[in-house]
């Protein structure tokens, strides 16, 4: 569970093109816009914003008597957030789920929640990346997914059966970020792992998004690495190489890991509540929040 984490814790419609867009004058913004004007605005087809009407209740709200609808501004605000998510990468149904709601607020994790207990994934990856897209990493990290977490532990803790939800939201804050802040093409600056046994990967994930955010790009290895391939990992990269260990629980807090990699040379910084009953070299830093993460690293800059 993710109670204990120190920093705790997609088909698409085509675009480009004006096919089935007429042309002509925009409507009189005082009566409303057709759905002509509306996607030549836009930059999509018609039929693109007939099927987000029809399937997933995104379209125009004015209506006259004896008239088509038409959309009005606000409409064409919601339309215009839907269509940054699905060209982020978001599915339309949960484009729209993010759209037809108000703007990502900030920190709104009783949103986020509803959605997970829901086991919306569409609505969930929606609300994230509105949110990312919004205030960044580490402040979505910080102020939504934390809160998020907390809560359902919370729950679990009272009896309820909600390992499916914690899975649910960790899938997705995973996705969202990998799609969102794929890796720099640059050098890594620094070689991110979780000790053997440990398979709490999301925080190094959610740091390795946040460097990429600001251009610097890091080697992620992901869960429940083994020391030797820790060992064999430095021995293919350039010296001295600094290494972020993330351990959650004190049985995978292995210094043995940590003396491996300084053995090799490297700089080790640790991450994770295991680490706070170990015993570590005095050379090695312990990385108490994210932020304090990102700031270390930034300070290797990008290669």
């Amino acid at each position: 569970m993710h109670k204990r984490c120190a920093w705790s814790a997609y088909g698409r419609p085509g675009y480009g093109h004006n096919e089935g867009m007429p042309a002509g004058p925009v409507s009189d913004p005082r009566a409303g816009y057709t759905v002509g004007a509306v996607a030549e605005r836009l930059g999509v087809p018609t039929a693109t914003l007939r099927s987000w009407t029809q399937r997933y209740g995104i379209g125009p709200s004015g209506h006259q008597p004896g008239r088509h609808r038409l959309y009005t501004e606000t409409d064409i605000a919601a339309l215009e957030r839907m269509l940054e998510l699905v060209r982020a990468g978001v599915s339309p149904a949960g484009a729209a789920g993010a759209a037809r709601g108000p703007q990502a607020a900030f920190g709104d994790s009783a949103r986020l929640l509803s959605a997970a207990f829901a086991l919306d994934s569409d609505a969930v990856t929606g609300l994230l990346t509105a949110h990312l897209r919004a205030h960044g990493v580490v402040a979505t990290w910080d102020e939504l997914c934390r809160p998020a977490f907390a809560e359902i532990v919370a729950e679990q803790e009272r009896g309820t059966g909600c390992i499916d939800v914690e899975h649910l939201l960790s899938w997705c804050i995973a996705a969202t970020l990998q799609q969102g802040y794929p890796s720099p093409a640059a050098r890594a600056t620094a070689l991110l792992a979780c000790t053997s046994g440990e398979t709490h990967s999301l925080p190094l994930e959610v740091l390795r998004s946040a460097l990429a955010e600001r251009g610097v790009a890091v080697l992620m290895l992901g869960a429940n690495v083994p020391t030797a391939a820790l060992r064999d990992a430095l021995g293919r990269t350039p010296a001295p190489a600094m290494v972020v260990l993330w351990s959650q629980q004190e049985s995978t807090a292995l210094v043995s890991a940590v003396r491996a990699c300084t053995d090799a040379g490297a700089r080790v910084l640790v991450g994770g509540p295991g680490w706070s009953t170990a015993l570590l070299p005095d050379d090695v830093r312990p990385l108490p929040s994210l932020t304090d993460a990102v700031t270390e690293l930034l300070r290797v800059g990008p290669r």
